[in-house]
């Protein structure tokens, strides 16, 4: 008896039995990467800024050329402006944005997770929160001042309050947005209250919240401008109102860029801290 066993071809029907693996398409931006794409736009970007102040489309005291505020930074960098270095000014700004997300975020979590788990609270707050929330903080800065004085604190307080909504009304919709199922599902296992909310309620919300606070430092940002006018004398906010005031368009283009610098470095550290604590974002 040979041992060769004969080689038989594929007969159409054993092809059409194999199983086929189909590839889903994707939808959106998915996972494909847009940091060239960005790049591109920011040279483009650069580039048509170049080419407007050079061909003087623009008159050169309300556009400076690229060169002209990249050397104004080293002489602001060197000399400082108005009384106090550019490092001191920087950390001016960076103090009060901080500690005013620091405690926006550590009153705004609690309470936009307990309007979403309870509807008295809900009820109570839900009113004051969303009649203050569309007014721009320009509105209610002579208040400010009145209240609290011209001091740091009455700069803190209105970041504060236009930092605390974004984030509270985010956790609120995060718990609003939990499946009923998930919460269901860890009553029928005998979860308690504090493990419900410990490992199904939050983790839940975590994505809504950390968009909350993205948002929220948006906001600030664009705030502390104005939360610089009230008597300062240090701060990129209080660089850019006193050069604006000069027609010192250079020194406006780099307060302006430090802020989008430091704007985009906590947008990005808020991004991976994203990364690390909710993975499965986008992806369920």
């Amino acid at each position: 008896m040979s041992d060769i066993i004969e080689a038989r071809p594929i007969t159409a029907s054993q092809r059409e039995a194999e199983p086929k693996l189909v590839r889903m398409p994707s939808f959106g931006v998915a996972d494909k990467p847009t940091i060239a794409i960005s790049i591109g736009a920011a040279i483009a970007c650069l580039g048509l800024w170049w080419l407007v102040s050079r061909l003087g489309l623009v008159s050169h005291l309300f556009l400076p050329r690229p060169d002209e505020v990249w050397t104004q930074i080293g002489v602001v960098y060197r000399d400082g402006y108005a009384g106090a270095s550019l490092s001191e000014h920087i950390f001016a700004s960076l103090f009060r944005i901080v500690v005013a997300a620091a405690i926006a975020i550590v009153v705004g979590i609690p309470v936009g997770l307990l309007m979403g788990l309870n509807r008295w609270a809900k009820g109570i707050l839900d009113t004051p929160i969303e009649f203050y929330w569309p007014l721009p903080p320009l509105s209610y800065l002579p208040l400010m001042i009145i209240w609290l004085g011209i001091g740091e604190t009455s700069k803190i307080t209105l970041l504060v309050l236009a930092m605390f909504a974004p984030i509270c009304l985010s956790a609120q919709a995060g718990v609003r947005s939990l499946p009923l199922e998930r919460v269901n599902a860890a009553r029928s296992l005998g979860a308690s209250r504090l493990q419900l909310f410990i490992s199904i309620v939050l983790p839940s919300a975590l994505p809504e919240i950390l968009t909350g606070v993205r948002i929220a430092f948006g906001i600030g940002w664009g705030t502390l401008v104005a939360a610089e006018l009230i008597a300062s004398t240090r701060g990129i906010g209080f660089m850019i109102m006193s050069a604006s005031q000069f027609l010192a368009t250079d020194v406006v283009f780099v307060g302006i860029g430090i802020i989008a610098i430091c704007a985009f470095a906590f947008t990005a550290g808020i991004r991976i801290l994203e990364a690390v604590l909710v993975p499965w974002k986008g992806k369920l």
